[in-house]
Formats: C-alpha cells, structure tokens, sequence
C-alpha cells in the first residue's frame, strides 16, 4: 500500500520510517523540503514531494502537523486528493500559549474537536483518530512489560477503522474503537494528560492501557 503523509516534523518522520519498516512504500508531502534532507539521505526509499504529491500518490494518507495549521495542509493536499481515501488525523488542537502547570492549552472548546472540524471541512475523506495520545518515540511497536498500549481510535467510516486498526495491530498497539468522530473530543484531551507526566517529571515514555 501507498502511504502518503503530510507532514515533515518528527512525528512524520517516525511514523514514515514505521510505515517502511513494515513493508510500505512512503511519500511525505512538505512545504520545506530541506528539512528532510538527513532524514532522506538515512532513508533513501522514502519518496519526498508536496502536500499535493503525498496526498494523490497515496491510497492511504496520514496527517502528522501542527494543529493550527492542520487545515490549511489538507487545503493544499487538495480535496480532490483526499477524497475516500482513509486519513489517520495523529494532531491535536494545541493553541501557541505555554503550558500551565504542565497543562496544556487547545484552542478548542470541551464539547468541540479539530478532527470534527476537519471531518466538516473534508467530508468525502474518511478520517480516523490515531496516534494523538502518545510521544513519537512510543509510535512503532512500543515494549513494555505489561503487554501492549492501548491506541484510541475513532472515526464515522468503520472500513476505514478496520483498515487503520490492521496498521495498528502491525504497529504493536491494542486498539480501543471508540465510536464516531464525536469521540475524539474526549481523545484529543488525552494529549493534555499524557503530556503533564512528561512536563512536570521530565518522563515521555509512558502510554495508557484500558483494562476491562
């Protein structure tokens, strides 16, 4: 399967060398193609091009910016692009004001969500919420002695939930389907939480496990 993922920060590039690492063929869309000049050269299979060339290569797209620009990347993707193919949305509406306590700040409200948001705007794309509530060093098939983390997922198409838990299952993850996009107002804020450990005790390793 073609992946292609618009993005060209650490998340992107973590989840780029996962997908190869298991078999995928990889093309990541940027608007500075310089910044990955290491990151091309220590993988010479992954394809580089723009949000555009990413997003028509792919059969499956992943979004890996920051969140106050998420929509304006898939804008330049193109609609036309992006329409039903399976996107894993892996942001979160982080506003530009510091942390409090550790806290972090959206710049959305409790009973609103970006991926909500994103699904409006592109509603022939198939989104799906993954990846959003762990640190990239935990991306691709994490290990911890208590067995696998749990991903929370969630999405309106469940094809395409299926086709991202496969992706997961590979990834090392157990996945939590939690329901339609409404969801992810209650996923997103996962990245408050996890990211307090990380500010207030200098620990970004951790990852959560639903137990039932």
């Amino acid at each position: 399967m073609n992946i292609g993922i618009i993005g060209s920060g650490i998340v992107a590039q973590t989840l780029a060398a996962g997908f190869e690492k298991h078999g995928y063929q990889v093309k990541l869309g940027t608007r500075n193609p310089a910044q990955l000049d290491k990151f091309v050269t220590d993988n010479p299979s992954i394809q580089v091009g723009s949000f555009a060339d990413a997003a028509e290569y792919a059969e499956l797209v992943v979004l890996a910016v920051k969140g106050s620009v998420a929509e304006s990347a898939l804008e330049m993707a193109g609609a036309e692009n992006l329409s039903g193919k399976t996107l894993i949305d892996a942001n979160n509406p982080i506003s530009d004001e510091p942390p409090v306590n550790g806290v972090l700040q959206f710049f959305t409200e409790q009973n609103d969500s970006l991926m909500e948001r994103l699904q409006s705007r592109f509603p022939e794309t198939n989104f799906v919420k993954a990846f959003s509530s762990v640190g990239s060093a935990m991306m691709v098939n994490p290990q911890y002695s208590q067995g696998r983390p749990s991903m929370f997922i969630c999405g309106n198409n469940n094809d395409a939930k299926k086709q991202v838990g496969k992706i997961l299952d590979q990834f090392g993850w157990e996945i939590e389907d939690m329901g339609s996009v409404e969801a992810a107002r209650a996923i997103e804020p996962l990245c408050m939480l996890w990211c307090i450990k990380g500010f207030n005790q200098n620990h970004w390793t951790h990852a959560f496990k639903l137990l039932n």
